[in-house]
C-alpha cells in the first residue's frame, strides 16, 4: 500500500466523480448499456491536443451520457428505478432546461463520444496582482459537425436576442465568438473580465471558454503540437500503464493543482520541485456494477526515480481477522515502517489532509504515552492492520494488529516500560480464557470513601495465534476473542468493496462512507459545498477503497473503487 499515491488519488478521483455524475445523469434511453461493464474506448482524449502541457487537470467523458444514464437504469432494481428517473430528470432540469437548452434536441443529434473538461491554467495572465484567473476549457466532440455548426449558431443568436454584446474574431483561421465582457479588451489587456466564447474547429469539436484568451492557446496548442498535453511522453507513459478501454479519463499536474487550488485549499500547499516525488497522475475510470473503478498512474517527479517493486499480496492480510466487522475506516498491508514514511513524507504539505492522519493517531498517542513512529512503527515489519471501531455508546476505540516477529518482544517490553513510566499499572486478566495484559491507571473512588481504588484501563494487549493484538479498551478486547468468526477480513460489505480490485496488490486502505461522513465535514469544510454540487453522486456514495499495484522506476500503478447505492 502506497500511502502517497491513495491520497493523491483522492484528488483527482473526486475531479473525475464530478463529471461522471453531471454528465452520466441525463434523461435518455442507449442501447446495450451493459457492456460498459467491458470498457467504453481506448483511454486517449483526442481533446488533448487542445490542452497545454502545464494544465492543472482535464478529465474526460469517453462514452456519450446517453448511455451511463441507461446504465444507471440498468443496474438498478426494478423497484427504484423509478427513484432513478426522477435523480436524472432533476438533474437535466438542473443543467440544462433550466438555461433554455434540450439535451435531445440540442445536443444529441450531434454530440460525440468525448466530453473534455479541463482547467487550462491557474492564472491567464500570470499576474499576482490582480488575483487568480483560471482558464476553463470545454471540448465537446462532434459526430454531425452541420447540426453542430447550427447549435453553435442558433445559440447566439438566442444570446444576441438576450441582449448580449458579442465579437466576431478570425484567429489562425477558427471563428472565435465571444461576449464582450464589461472593461474587458480584445486585446485581453488590463485585468481579465471573465466571459463566454466559442469556437467550431474543423469537424470535429466545439470549444467553450471562460476566456477568448483560452480558445487562442488552445488554436495555438494544435497548430504547435509540442505544446500540448497530447505531446507529452510522459503523458502517453501513463496512459500506457492503464487498462486499454475506459469510459473516462483524468489528467492531474500536481503542482499547477496546488498553483490553483492556492495555499489556504483542502489540499493544502505542495512539496517544493525538489523535493516533490511525483509531478502528475493518470487515472482511468471504468464502470463496474455497485460503482466506479479508477485505475490511476503515478508519474515521477524530473530527478526522483521511484523504488521498482511488485505486490507482495495475492489475498487481504489474516491480520484482518482481528479487525471488528463494522469497523468504518482501516488500513492494511505489510511493513508499516515503510509505510509510515511514505504517508507522513507524503501528507506533511497537505494541511487537512495531515490533520486528519495526526488528530487520531495523537489522541491515540496521548492516551498510551507513546510516540506512534518511535515506539510502534520501527519493530511492525510484517503483516498489520489497523482499525478505528465507533462503538454504540462508547468513544472511538483503536485495534491494531501486527504479525509477530523476531523484533515484537523486544517492542512490548518498551511499551510496559513506558506505561510504567507513566505510573500505570502493568498486569494480566482473563478474557475468554485467554491471559490479556493491560495498562492500568488506579484512580480513587469517587463514589465511596477509603481507600477503594478505580481502574481505568488505558489499553490492553494479547497474542493470538501469530499475531500481537492491541486495543484501547477492555471492552474492544473482549469483543474480538468473543466473536472470532466475525471480522472485517469476511464481512461481506469489506469483500464487496475490494471485489473489483486486482488481487496482486500492497494492501488496501478502506473507508465506509455513512460512517464517516459527518466527522469528515467537520475537519474540511469544502466537502460539504462538493456535497451540494455532486448531491446525486455523494447521496449514492457507500464506500471508498485504494489500494496500489505496484511501480517500476517511471510511474506508481494503484486503483481506487467508489463503492455506490443504488437507492
Amino acid at each position: 500500500m502506497k500511502a502517497r499515491s491513495f491520497y493523491l488519488a483522492l484528488g483527482s478521483v473526486a475531479l473525475t466523480l464530478l463529471l461522471l455524475a453531471i454528465a452520466g445523469f441525463y434523461w435518455l434511453v442507449g442501447q446495450s448499456p451493459l457492456r460498459l461493464l467491458q470498457g467504453g474506448r481506448v483511454a486517449s482524449p483526442e481533446a488533448a491536443m487542445f490542452v497545454p502541457k502545464q494544465a492543472p487537470a482535464m478529465v474526460s467523458l469517453l462514452v456519450k451520457p446517453e448511455q451511463l444514464r441507461a446504465f444507471r437504469l440498468a443496474v438498478s432494481s426494478l423497484g427504484d428505478r423509478r427513484k432513478a428517473r426522477e435523480e436524472l430528470e432533476a438533474l437535466e432540469r438542473t443543467l440544462l432546461t433550466s438555461r433554455g437548452l434540450s439535451y435531445d434536441a440540442d445536443i444529441k443529434p450531434w454530440l460525440g463520444s468525448e466530453i473534455t473538461l479541463a482547467v487550462t491554467s491557474p492564472d491567464i495572465d500570470r499576474t499576482p496582482a490582480n488575483g487568480q484567473q483560471p482558464g476553463y476549457l470545454l471540448a465537446l466532440e462532434t459526430e454531425n459537425p452541420q447540426q453542430a455548426k447550427e447549435f453553435v449558431q442558433l445559440f447566439w443568436q438566442k444570446r444576441a436576442i438576450a441582449g448580449s454584446n458579442l465579437v466576431f474574431e478570425q484567429y489562425s483561421g477558427v471563428k472565435v465568438i465571444y461576449e464582450q465582457g464589461t472593461g474587458a479588451t480584445s486585446a485581453d489587456t488590463g485585468t481579465p473580465t471573465p466571459t463566454l466564447a466559442s469556437a467550431v474547429v474543423g469537424d470535429r469539436f466545439v470549444l467553450f471558454a471562460n476566456y477568448p484568451k483560452v480558445l487562442r492557446d488552445a488554436i495555438n496548442n494544435v497548430q504547435a503540437p509540442d505544446l500540448s498535453l497530447k505531446s507529452s511522453q510522459k503523458y502517453q507513459d501513463a496512459l500506457a500503464a492503464l487498462p486499454e478501454s475506459q469510459i473516462g479519463l483524468t489528467f492531474v499536474n500536481l503542482p499547477q493543482l496546488g498553483a490553483w487550488l492556492g495555499s489556504q485549499s483542502p489540499l493544502g500547499r505542495l512539496s517544493s520541485d525538489k523535493n516533490r516525488q511525483f509531478e502528475s497522475l493518470v487515472a482511468g475510470i471504468e464502470l463496474a456494477r455497485q460503482g466506479l473503478l479508477a485505475e490511476t498512474a503515478l508519474l515521477a517527479a524530473p530527478g526522483q526515480p521511484l523504488t521498482a517493486h511488485k505486490p507482495a499480496l495475492t489475498e487481504p492480510v489474516g491480520a484482518l481477522q482481528f479487525i471488528p466487522p463494522a469497523t468504518p475506516f482501516s488500513a492494511s498491508g505489510t511493513d508499516l515502517s515503510q509505510l509510515w514514511g511514505q504517508l507522513t513524507e507524503g501528507l506533511q504539505d497537505y494541511g487537512v489532509l495531515s490533520a486528519l492522519l495526526g488528530q487520531p493517531i495523537a489522541a491515540l498517542e496521548d492516551q498510551w504515552g507513546v510516540t506512534f513512529e518511535e515506539d510502534l512503527v520501527p519493530w511492525v515489519n510484517r503483516e498489520f492492520a489497523l482499525g478505528l471501531v465507533s462503538p454504540p455508546g462508547r468513544e472511538p476505540e483503536w485495534v491494531f494488529v501486527a504479525e509477530k516477529s523476531p523484533e515484537t518482544a523486544a517492542g512490548i517490553e518498551k511499551l510496559n516500560a513506558i506505561a510504567q513510566r507513566r505510573g500505570l499499572t502493568v498486569g494480566p486478566i482473563t478474557l475468554e480464557d485467554r491471559r490479556v495484559y493491560t495498562w492500568t491507571q488506579l484512580l480513587p473512588s469517587s463514589k465511596r470513601r477509603g481507600a477503594e481504588l478505580q481502574a481505568n484501563v488505558q489499553g490492553a494487549h494479547t497474542m493470538l495465534d501469530k499475531y500481537e493484538i492491541f486495543t484501547t479498551s477492555v471492552e474492544a478486547m473482549d469483543e474480538i476473542l468473543k466473536h472470532p468468526q466475525k471480522s472485517l477480513r469476511t464481512a461481506q460489505s469489506f469483500q464487496e468493496a475490494i471485489a473489483p480490485l486486482a488481487p496482486y496488490n500492497d494492501g488496501y486502505l478502506y473507508l465506509d462512507w455513512e460512517s464517516v461522513r459527518k466527522p469528515l465535514e467537520q475537519r474540511i469544510p469544502a466537502l460539504k459545498l462538493a456535497e451540494l454540487v455532486g448531491k446525486p453522486f455523494f447521496d449514492h456514495l457507500r464506500s471508498l477503497t485504494i489500494t496500489s499495484y505496484g511501480s517500476d522506476t517511471k510511474v506508481q500503478r494503484g486503483a481506487v473503487f467508489v463503492q455506490l447505492k443504488n437507492t
